[in-house]
């Protein structure tokens, strides 16, 4: 029997982008900023513009650093048992990137196969049973059931399945099989 498919979405579900362009902006800006305040702002509201965050996303090693969210490589794998797993980042935004989410992935998650990573533009095109996404605007088109992670930016919307971490992640998708 073919297992049920579920796309996985790179940066803010599998990756902490949120708790490293803190780091980056206290070092490289000197400016303090805190979780509890930026729930709720977008990218450019909580990291002051647009220009500056995508100066730092733009940054050799950002992506390559990136902290592993808690409970995440452990939870694909379990999910693995029972899920065809896709890791799905829409990379091509930020060119530099491409590689280094590639080696990050390769070092953290290293039981996912290169088959079933998905580099692209436009996540429009995924076509799985589930899409586990921090961005509303990429689960407005999930063709199968969307999930919403949670993240400062997505704190306030309210039309998708919001899952907190991992553990509730795996718990639902548990309810599914």
């Amino acid at each position: 029997m073919k297992k049920k498919s579920i796309a996985v979405d790179m940066d803010g579900v599998l990756a902490d982008v949120e708790a490293h362009l803190i780091t980056y902006f206290e070092r490289d800006f000197g400016i303090t900023i805190l979780r509890e305040e930026i729930q709720g702002l977008t990218e450019e509201e909580a990291f002051y513009g647009r220009e500056k965050v995508r100066s730092v996303l733009n940054s050799k090693d950002f992506f390559r650093t990136l902290p592993v969210i808690d409970d995440a490589v452990e939870s694909l794998k379990l999910l693995q048992e029972n899920f065809e797993i896709y890791i799905v980042s829409a990379a091509t935004e930020f060119p530099l990137s491409l590689n280094e989410k590639i080696e990050w992935l390769a070092e953290h998650f290293p039981f996912i196969q290169w088959q079933n990573i998905v580099l692209c533009g436009s996540k429009t095109i995924i076509n799985t049973d589930y899409l586990i996404d921090d961005h509303p605007k990429n689960l407005d088109f999930c063709m199968g059931k969307p999930i919403m992670f949670t993240a400062f930016h997505n704190a306030k919307k309210e039309n998708y399945l919001r899952v907190n971490n991992w553990k509730e992640a795996v718990a639902v998708l548990k309810e599914a099989v």
